[in-house]
């Protein structure tokens, strides 16, 4: 993808929903973008036992109707840095029907309504869902956040988190309670609240080795963190800010020389570095704890085109704004 993508018609659209798939294998790769569905109807629907969709580094949004993705009988559905976001289903978000399979990795449900029972369902037996790495947070459903029925198997694996999710069902409200169902079996470091995981960590490209340059120093490597904002910020100084909040879709993490990957720069002794991706179009605000010059490595471009910011320096912090994805470089002046 391009661009975000928005449901705007039925006119060409088959099997009542926004993307339907049937009969094949299937690849979307999102690059950070949008797929806003419809308010009525399913936004993806992966029919047949022969049927795979391969869903890679986008952002579900916008969905009504039954579900937003329903895996039919027998389809597999792969789904790696998706967010699912702000749907609300007479159903669940994410539906998988008797002998489909789903495979989740690094996925985030934030905001997203279930008006059945839970806002992922594994439905009869033969069904299986494996979750490794997520974030469920603010889901609101009448009975659990993560289902399995009838025979049905969910495994969830690594780091998962449940934050500020809203049990309806009962005469009280409840947050964050009845969040396993029956069939859901909870391994490894899952936890049951706080903002343990980030999910969604892009995919780091091979990039050449990195080497000591004699002119410039560089900065000391360090890995490429998937962090919250708030650890990003505590652990780095840096601050960030979005025009519709931080919690809105959009992602930071911080780069290495590694991650950065264009030998100039880092030859250029960096001082710090942030990827940038998700909803950015919004309008995103980075501070960095020094004072010098960024440069932005456009996301858009292949490859990625360097171009220099103009800044603002207050309080000893280097601020520039963006509004689409890619990499902020702070170098020295």
């Amino acid at each position: 993808m391009t661009s975000d993508c928005y449901f705007n018609s039925w006119a060409t659209t088959p099997g009542g929903a926004f993307m339907y798939f049937t009969a094949g294998e299937y690849t979307i790769n999102g690059n950070g973008y949008s797929i806003i569905g419809p308010s009525n109807s399913f936004a993806l629907y992966v029919q047949f036992s022969n049927t795979t969709l391969n869903l890679n580094n986008v952002t579900i949004t916008g969905s009504g109707g039954q579900n937003t993705v329903h895996v039919a009988s027998g389809a597999t559905l792969n789904a790696s840095r998706v967010i699912f976001q702000e749907n609300t289903n007479t159903s669940s978000p994410l539906f998988v029907a008797a002998g489909a399979q789903a495979h989740l990795d690094d996925v985030q449900f934030l905001n997203n309504t279930s008006g059945l029972s839970a806002i992922i369902i594994a439905s009869a037996s033969g069904s299986s869902v494996v979750i490794t790495n997520a974030v469920f947070r603010n889901n609101t459903a009448p009975v659990n956040v993560v289902e399995a029925r009838d025979g049905a198997a969910v495994r969830l694996e690594g780091c998962i988190a449940f934050e500020n999710n809203v049990q309806t069902g009962g005469s009280t409200p409840a947050s964050n309670t009845g969040t396993i169902g029956v069939g859901v079996t909870l391994t490894n470091n899952s936890v049951s609240s706080g903002p343990v995981c980030l999910a969604l960590t892009p995919q780091p490209k091979k990039k050449k080795k990195e080497k000591v340059p004699t002119a410039m120093p560089t900065s000391t490597p360090r890995p490429q963190i998937a962090a919250t904002h708030v650890a990003l910020q505590a652990a780095t100084g840096a601050t960030f800010g979005a025009t519709f909040g931080l919690d809105s879709g959009v992602h930071f993490r911080q780069l290495d020389g590694a991650g950065i990957g264009v030998q100039s720069i880092i030859d250029a002794g960096y001082l710090e570095a942030f990827d940038v991706w998700g909803y950015v179009e919004q309008g995103v605000e980075v501070c960095f704890p020094q004072v010098g010059r960024v440069v932005f490595l456009d996301a858009n471009t292949s490859p990625r085109a360097i171009v220099p910011l103009t800044s603002t320096v207050a309080n000893g912090k280097t601020c520039v704004s963006i509004n689409s994805p890619g990499s902020l470089v702070l170098l020295p002046n």
